[in-house]
């Protein structure tokens, strides 16, 4: 094949994979061409300057924790590992800033950071395996993003590969970056649609004195709901208000509870015991338990708690909603799968509204229909709490059944422009996103 030839004298024959080599890389059933594993940001310009030219489609691929997001690919192509271009550029304490290559991984990123005395306020799931190019195209958080946001709060500047092979920088290196349009922002969450980020410069903060995770059990999701809208209404200011159901709870290890909220705190030790204390003073008025203390290991799985309350999930939807009505939500969700005889699990960052929500079937049914079914009442009870749903992951039947994505109206069509502006021959992840894009 010309271009396997062409792609090769690129990167080296060695990180040209083909045949039985591509098996970790099967994307919804169907097995790329290629997959390169470029060592230089000049080299992923070339990778996909070839593969433009020859008309093979681009699909960037970081860990691989987010492969099963979006509509299944028409053709797979090539598949683009970043996992080479790992390094720390450039670490300045005094600015409280940072430049990595896209394919280092979260865990590892954070250790380094950290062992200067800083870190990066995102904890998504799969730490280390996510890589911190994959976590701003998915714009993937954790529970901590309820005090220090998201991707798009902690992003100063991206180096991106455009789908015709142009480098490209946008922003700067430093926090007081001001001057026009903030275009860094407009490739977080696109999924690798627009461009193939290589790099990026974020925001960083001081490794708190303390942090602390705890946990209050509840008897009624609903009594949860009303804690969480008090804790919320005080003066407190946790990291992380997280709440689960049971299933999800158990897939944590915690006592058996049918809602269990779990809160962080962080900052000197004195006013972390402070907030500890008060917080059991919210929450018992609205039937919480006394505050437990959890281990600290449990930071990096509670985003994951329903994926992993099951060993074979059907299904797994993650949902947007108005923090008020997240505990409702959650109960007409599971009501809605115990109506067509599946089991569900929940889990959300309850201060922000972002619900997860997996679906089991029972015993060894796994009819596409009644999962579909189910996902398209959770998608009616997102709209109904002021929000959206998205499918993140189902088998293909499913999949097939249902729109993966939610209608994102005007701003559908919006980023239908932006695509074609910046990717016109439709390369990179073409029609995995919002609207076939």
């Amino acid at each position: 094949m010309p271009l396997l030839d062409k792609l090769r004298a690129i990167v080296g024959p060695a990180h040209v994979l083909a045949g039985t080599e591509l098996s970790p890389y099967v994307i919804e059933g169907r097995t790329p061409e290629a997959a390169v594993r470029p060592g230089s940001v000049d080299e992923v310009a070339a990778v996909i300057a070839q593969a433009a030219e020859a008309g093979v489609p681009v699909v960037p691929w970081g860990g691989g924790s987010a492969v099963g997001v979006g509509v299944p690919p028409a053709r797979a192509g090539l598949v683009l590992l970043l996992t080479r271009l790992s390094a720390l550029v450039e670490h300045e304490p005094g600015d409280l800033t940072a430049t990595a290559q896209a394919g280092v991984t979260v865990a590892a990123l954070q250790a380094a950071l950290r062992a200067r005395g800083q870190w990066l306020s995102l904890d998504p799931p799969d730490a280390a395996r996510a890589t911190l190019g994959g976590v701003l195209a998915a714009n993937a958080s954790g529970p901590r993003r309820h005090l220090y946001g998201t991707a798009r709060d902690l992003l100063i500047g991206v180096t991106v590969v455009t789908a015709d092979g142009a480098v490209v920088h946008g922003g700067g290196k430093v926090v007081k970056n001001v001057a026009g349009y903030d275009l860094p922002k407009l490739f977080i969450g696109s999924y690798g649609t627009l461009g193939v980020i290589v790099e990026a410069t974020v925001k960083l903060r001081p490794v708190p004195d303390e942090e602390r995770l705890v946990a209050v059990r509840f008897e009624r999701l609903e009594d949860a709901g009303a804690a969480v809208r008090a804790l919320l209404a005080s003066d407190l200011i946790p990291n992380a208000v997280d709440l689960m159901d049971a299933p999800a709870g158990a897939a944590l290890g915690l006592p058996p509870a049918p809602a269990t909220l779990a809160v962080g705190f962080d900052g000197l030790g004195e006013q972390v015991d402070w907030q500890v204390a008060a917080l059991a003073s919210v929450v018992a008025p609205c039937g919480g338990a006394k505050p437990a203390p959890l281990p600290p290991a449990l930071w990096e799985r509670l985003a994951a708690a329903a994926r992993d309350a099951f060993d074979a999930p059907a299904a797994m939807m993650t949902l947007s909603v108005l923090p008020g009505v997240v505990a409702d939500t959650m109960e007409q969700g599971a009501e809605a799968a115990r109506q067509r005889g599946l089991a569900s699990a929940w889990c959300a960052h309850a201060g922000v509204g972002h619900v997860t929500a997996t679906l089991r079937a029972e015993g060894e049914r796994q009819d596409a229909a009644p999962i579909a079914a189910v996902l398209e009442d959770w998608r009616a009870a997102a709209h109904a709490g002021g929000g959206h749903a998205s499918v993140t992951w189902a088998p293909l039947p499913v999949k097939s059944a249902l729109p993966v994505w939610d209608d994102a109206g005007a701003a559908g069509r919006l980023m239908q422009r932006i695509k074609a502006q910046l990717d016109p021959n439709n390369v990179l992840n073409p029609g995995r996103f919002v609207g076939g894009i």
